[in-house]
């Protein structure tokens, strides 16, 4: 599946952390060790601060290795940890290339429900022409009796 996101032009960067919206607020952390690392705790610190506690934000944590970039997410509303989140996996591509860590155009992107791929062309304001590929899987079937 391959979907077109919104165009981005305004990222705020700070130390170790970037800013967008991609669709939903996100802040995006540079973090390096994923595996060992308590996203939780971390995560909801930063939600939950004075500068987002109204309104909320996704907080991403990211981990560029080679030409691959890992990524874990807490999302805002489910208040935890999520499988994979498409503006989420957005707003940290461009973050490793805005913070000039990486230089191409297209990136991969492991996330704990799978693998994903992100397109994007730079502009004079910002990213355009932003496509979000990858699989589309079932993963849930509910039935509610009334």
């Amino acid at each position: 599946v391959s979907l077109k996101m919104i165009d981005v032009e305004d990222i705020e960067k700070g130390p170790g952390y970037c800013y967008m919206d991609t669709g939903s607020p996100h802040y995006v952390a540079f973090e390096a060790n994923l595996k060992k690392f308590d996203i939780i705790k971390k995560a909801r610190s930063i939600r939950y601060n004075s500068r987002f506690r109204e309104e909320g934000t996704n907080v991403n944590f990211i981990c560029l290795e080679g030409d691959q970039l890992h990524i874990r997410t807490y999302e805002r509303g489910v208040e935890d940890e999520t499988l994979a989140c498409g503006t989420g996996i957005t707003a940290a591509v461009l973050a490793v290339h805005a913070t000039g860590q990486f230089k191409g155009n297209h990136l991969d992107v492991k996330a704990q429900g799978g693998l994903l791929k992100v397109k994007f062309e730079q502009s004079p304001l910002g990213y355009e022409n932003i496509w979000l590929e990858g699989p589309a899987e079932y993963v849930f079937k509910g039935t509610i009796n009334v």
